[in-house]
């Protein structure tokens, strides 16, 4: 019998080389192991601690965040970490799950897209309103946010469809020395006073005060400073516009705020509200003082919407014309708000509130320095 020759196999269906495969094998399950975690990163980062998530709401975001899941493996995910993590599930139908109320804080290096558009809008809106010692910490989770809604289409529309538009005319913010502005802030966190080298509104020269910082107050596009004069032994609460310091110095000194401050009741008496000359006359220079207000139909009408106080009341006239009756602090922002209706505020009481719509002579006053 002949022999019979073998062919050369085709090198193409050459069996792998042993340690090829397991090398092949360990960097599928590594990269599995890695889509695993960062799934189960964001599964943890939607659950809250006082309220049930639904595992089909944590489903959908996956699905946001560009995770190609099934619903399925999402509750397997919950199953599996509930071994590791602090986490509970209820007998809802559908089924809820949340952090334990003992659960330590969670600190883990994601962010669901609800809460990167929360720290969008914090980031766009109240920056200039926070110590630069909380900015810092802040950032990171900034800019954390910023690419997280720069992978999600859907969260990116949202924010293309939201604004916070002033009431007023817009006015661009004038320019605040930075290092002021953080000494200032810095000082306010630690309660502790500063030397200022400040220029008051109605003067051209720059003086130096010491002061003890109590609160901070945006108004529009102006930052003020609450403030107690170390010099004042009444120890009036001022105003002074953050733009007006040229310098301000950190004391190791202790601020001292006045007895029973609350910056709540200091805004509700109308402490940012600006007095007007000619108040002065009337009791308590005008606060808490009940106004009558005779609109024509059309001007009045944004009123029976926005109330001006929880006492107000509205009258229709038998000429179409409105009368309201409410409490307010008679104040420049007042007579200002008043003066914009032009022709449309027939009438206005007691007279001296109307004789301070009418009488344009008086400049602009408050009493911030």
């Amino acid at each position: 019998m002949t022999a019979q020759k073998l062919k050369p196999q085709d090198p193409r269906k050459t069996a792998a080389p042993i340690e090829n495969v397991d090398s092949v094998s360990e960097t599928a399950a590594s990269r599995h192991g890695a889509a695993t975690t960062a799934r189960q990163w964001q599964v943890l980062s939607q659950l809250q601690r006082n309220r049930w998530i639904g595992t089909t709401h944590i489903y959908e975001q996956l699905a946001l965040a560009g995770f190609d899941i099934s619903l399925r493996t999402v509750q397997r995910d919950l199953n599996a970490l509930a071994k590791r993590f602090p986490i509970e599930k209820n007998n809802a139908n559908p089924q809820g799950w949340r952090w334990c109320e003992d659960a330590p804080l969670q600190s883990l290096p994601h962010m669901n897209l609800s809460q990167a558009v929360a720290f969008n809008m914090v980031e766009a809106n109240l920056t200039q309103l926070l110590p630069p010692v909380i900015l810092d910490e802040l950032f990171p989770w900034f800019d954390l946010a910023r690419r997280q809604l720069k992978n999600s289409k859907v969260t990116y529309s949202w924010i293309d469809r939201v604004r916070i538009e002033p009431a007023t005319q817009p006015l661009i913010a004038p320019h605040i020395d930075l290092d002021s502005k953080d000494h200032i802030y810095h000082a306010l966190f630690y309660q502790l006073q500063i030397k200022a080298c400040y220029t008051r509104g109605d003067k051209s020269a720059a003086s130096e005060y010491v002061l003890n910082p109590i609160a901070i107050i945006q108004r529009g596009v102006i930052i003020y400073l609450l403030a107690t004069r170390t010099d004042d032994a009444d120890a009036v609460i001022r105003t002074f516009a953050l733009h007006r310091f040229a310098s301000v110095e950190i004391l190791e000194s202790a601020a001292r705020t006045p007895d029973n401050f609350q910056l709540d009741d200091y805004l509700d008496a109308g402490g940012m509200g600006f007095s007007h000359p000619l108040f002065r006359q009337l009791p308590n220079h005008g606060k808490n003082t009940a106004i009558e207000l005779h609109f024509t139909k059309a001007a009045g009408k944004s009123l029976t919407e926005s109330k001006l106080s929880h006492d107000q009341t509205v009258i229709v006239n038998a000429d179409d014309t409105l009368t309201i009756h409410t409490t307010v602090n008679l104040t420049s922002q007042l007579v200002w708000w008043l003066r914009g209706f032009g022709k449309g505020l027939l009438h206005a009481k007691p007279e001296l509130l109307y004789q301070a719509v009418l009488d344009t002579s008086f400049e602009k006053y408050n009493t911030s320095l």
